[in-house]
């Protein structure tokens, strides 16, 4: 059994942002994290299960996702995203992410669980410190151009 916490951070949303994933398996233990320029909480959010999913080496895992993410857990518990997919994401955000997100879904035995956040649960706090610390450091943010590609489209109206 694998189990996966995650968070993400965004000040401003949109703002500077960040995840923080742990990986456990065992006596394993791996934190990853990132930070972006501009971009959203919910965006971070699921880049945080994707990054986290797409560290494990072999198929066919079985992994307890960890998540504070409504949006995240919802989405695919109460199989909304499955609906999305069906309508293009026509009026859905995050469609470049959600797609990651169902490739690499597909290829283990995924679960999720809700955890309240800021509610001392020792992995959420360090994946919010992680997310928070990578969203800070302005000298490795990276940049994510889906976001900010249409973030900076011209509206039609």
């Amino acid at each position: 059994m694998i189990e996966i916490y995650t968070d993400g951070a965004a000040s401003g949303n949109p703002g500077p942002g960040g995840y923080g994933v742990i990986l456990r398996s065992g006596s394993h233990y791996k934190e990853l994290s990132a930070g972006f320029r501009m971009t959203t909480n919910n965006r971070m959010e699921l880049l945080a299960v994707i990054v986290g999913l797409n560290a494990l080496k072999t198929p066919g895992q079985e992994v307890t996702i960890f998540s504070d993410s409504k949006y995240v857990i919802d989405s695919v518990e109460k199989k909304w995203v499955f609906g999305w997919l069906k309508t293009g994401f026509k009026g859905k955000k995050n469609k470049d992410l959600w797609m990651l997100f169902l490739n690499i879904y597909k290829q283990h035995h995924v679960k999720f669980v809700w955890v309240k956040g800021h509610n001392n649960h020792p992995e959420n706090e360090r994946c919010d410190q992680l997310a928070v610390a990578a969203s800070k450091n302005r000298a490795a943010l990276g940049i994510d151009a889906q976001f900010e590609a249409e973030k900076n489209k011209p509206s039609l109206l």
